[in-house]
């Protein structure tokens, strides 16, 4: 057989670096089932197979399940116990060997049409997080069909080697779990580069590649495969030579990475001396150490709700909470450690909080609005949270604000859990601040008012441009549209700095624009002094801060506020500066 012909697939690069391995495909196809009369003598028989293999899924389950433990924790071992507790269910087991037995039918018939049934009765149900067992339930079925049909349930940790995953989509937890095994890369079909996967992604260090239509139906397992996050391409069937050269590149970037630790962590000066701070964004428990690692002047954005994907389906109790905000003011100090609130609801998990489904759940009960809703489990977060700030410089930060009411809300939600926790006796933290996020274009137009609420901001660009442009950057119909560097962003983020400034509060930049080299002349020049990105990002943007002159820049950010479009934004910039493209505008 000949060699079979390389292929290049063409995405979006989410996560930067070069991934070589072999395919391993997670496609969530239905499995074929076919209904096979069975005889009244073959009843008992097939009633003892389906037995089998219901035992033989809960041990595979239960096996997960400690093994997560083991690895990862209690919290992130929850995320099996749903899919145990169906395997007990007396209305679904007694249902699949009723129908055995009265309808005579095979075993995988019955747990078809059973699974099916409960499922559609599921979905008409109110109330959401009820709807998502019905998942729950899908997801045994499946396990129990493909046992009873012989085919083999492996663990990607079982493939020998480095493995690139090839998906249809993954969830934020799947992302988790996965990528914490064997796997170096990512290709995924759907997805853009603000998805929770792929931020979990570039939180793991493994480079990916989403926004690649069929790619499940072009790759099969073991397929060699290159990942190159960098320019969004993965390259199927590589020739020797290609090989050879990303291996090299590979090889390079490594010691890049490697020359990039620092044991400096001050911040950067530009050629004229003006200070930039570079502070982390952190999502997982295994970034904790680059913050000292690349030199981070403290964390600007830990998103909590990936505390609630790890420990889902149960929510985090006020113990986790406690751990892990923590270990992160610890790491961070003596620097600010700037910790979100849940930003939860939307396309976000939020199945424990939501009470009833929503018909546009982007624009309905998520971020602040959701949590001021379920006072109950805002209080566990809160008293977390006060809890750890006992040991450093904690900041408190709120998304989706779009009133001064809500910030007056959190303020009185952390006055009550204060006082609660002085009554209990625990030690908790007084000197703490407070600020939101300035990712709703109602609040940058009531900046001014909000600064007087607020003990600082945080500009978060990747909602405040999505809902600005009503542009959703994953839907690649519209993707060219997301133009960071659009004179209506740039007035925006103008005036933000405007009222803080007047208000004497610092404010900082969390969203991805602020890991784009292409944007960073512009928002120095708009007067940004403070910037969250990944940490693996900072030696970079250090780099290029100390080649920019602060003065020069803010004279040409002003011209650009003036100019009609992105792309006449990037040519002037490309045109004094050199070399600038238009973000959202990368073939892909």
């Amino acid at each position: 057989m000949g060699r079979e012909p390389m292929r290049s697939l063409a995405g979006y690069g989410v996560s930067d670096g070069v991934a070589i391995g072999r395919a391993v495909v997670v496609a969530k196809r239905a499995v074929e089932v076919f209904r096979i009369p069975i005889p009244e003598e073959g009843v008992p028989g097939e009633l003892a197979r389906f037995r089998r293999a219901r035992v033989e899924v809960r041990d595979q389950i239960e096996r997960t399940r400690s093994g997560a433990g083991r690895l990862f924790g209690q919290e992130l071992a929850a995320i099996f116990e749903a899919h145990s507790l169906m395997l007990e269910d007396p209305t679904f087991i007694a249902t699949i060997e009723r129908r055995i037995e009265r309808d005579r039918v095979n075993a995988e018939w019955a747990v078809h049409e059973t699974a099916l049934d409960l499922t559609r009765r599921f979905a008409t149900i109110d109330d959401e997080y009820l709807r998502e067992r019905g998942h729950d339930l899908e997801d045994v079925a499946r396990q129990l069909l493909r046992v009873l049909q012989g085919i083999a349930v492996h663990e990607v940790s079982e493939v020998v080697g480095d493995v690139i995953l090839v998906a249809d989509d993954l969830v934020p937890s799947e992302a988790i779990r996965l990528g914490r095994t064997n796997v170096v890369g990512f290709a995924i079909e759907a997805g853009g580069r603000t998805s929770h996967t792929s931020i979990i992604a570039r939180s793991l260090g493994i480079p990916a590649v989403t926004a690649l239509p069929e790619i499940t139906d072009l790759v099969t397992d073991e397929d060699p495969l290159i990942v190159d996050g960098r320019n969004g391409t993965v390259i199927l069937h590589p020739t020797p030579e290609v090989l050879a050269k990303y291996i090299a590149e590979r090889s390079d970037l490594q010691l890049e990475e490697a020359r990039a630790e620092v044991a400096d962590g001050g911040p950067a000066r530009t050629a004229d001396g003006v200070e930039i701070e570079l502070l982390a964004n952190i999502d997982l428990p295994e970034e904790i150490p680059q913050i000292a690692r690349f030199g981070a002047r403290g964390i600007g954005l830990y998103r909590s709700e990936f505390l609630y994907m790890e420990t889902d389906p149960k929510l985090p109790s006020e113990e986790d909470h406690l751990r892990i905000y923590g270990s992160l003011v610890e790491a961070a100090r003596p620097h600010p450690a700037t910790i979100r609130t849940y930003d939860l609801g939307g396309r976000k998990l939020a199945r424990e909080m939501m009470e009833s489904r929503e018909d546009n759940p982007v624009l309905g009960l998520r971020g602040i609005r959701l949590t001021l809703a379920r006072p109950q489990i805002f209080r566990s977060q809160l008293r977390g949270l006060l809890r750890a700030g006992v040991g450093g410089d904690l900041w408190i930060m709120a998304p989706m604000v779009s009133r001064v009411d809500e910030v007056r809300a959190l303020r009185a939600a952390l006055d009550a859990a204060g006082r609660e926790l002085d009554a209990e006796g625990l030690p908790r933290a007084h000197d703490y601040r407070v600020g939101i996020m300035i990712e709703v274009p109602a609040a940058a137009m009531i900046a001014d008012q909000l600064a007087r609420e607020c003990d600082f901001f945080s500009i978060g660009t990747n909602d405040l441009i999505q809902y600005t442009l009503a542009v959703d950057r994953n839907n690649r119909e519209v993707a060219g549209l997301y133009q960071p560097l659009h004179p209506a962003i740039l007035r925006m983020l103008r005036s933000v700095l405007a009222s803080a400034e007047h208000a004497g509060i610092p404010v900082s930049l969390c969203g991805e624009m602020a890991a784009d080299e292409s944007c960073i002349p512009v928002l120095v020049g708009l007067g940004l002094r403070r910037f969250s990105i990944h940490p693996r990002s900072i030696p970079r943007q250090r780099g290029l801060i100390r080649e920019l002159d602060s003065s020069r820049l803010e004279q040409l950010a002003g011209r650009c506020c003036e100019l009609g479009t992105a792309e006449e934004v990037a040519a002037l910039m490309s045109k004094e500066l050199g070399g600038v493209t238009v973000p959202g505008q990368e073939s892909a």
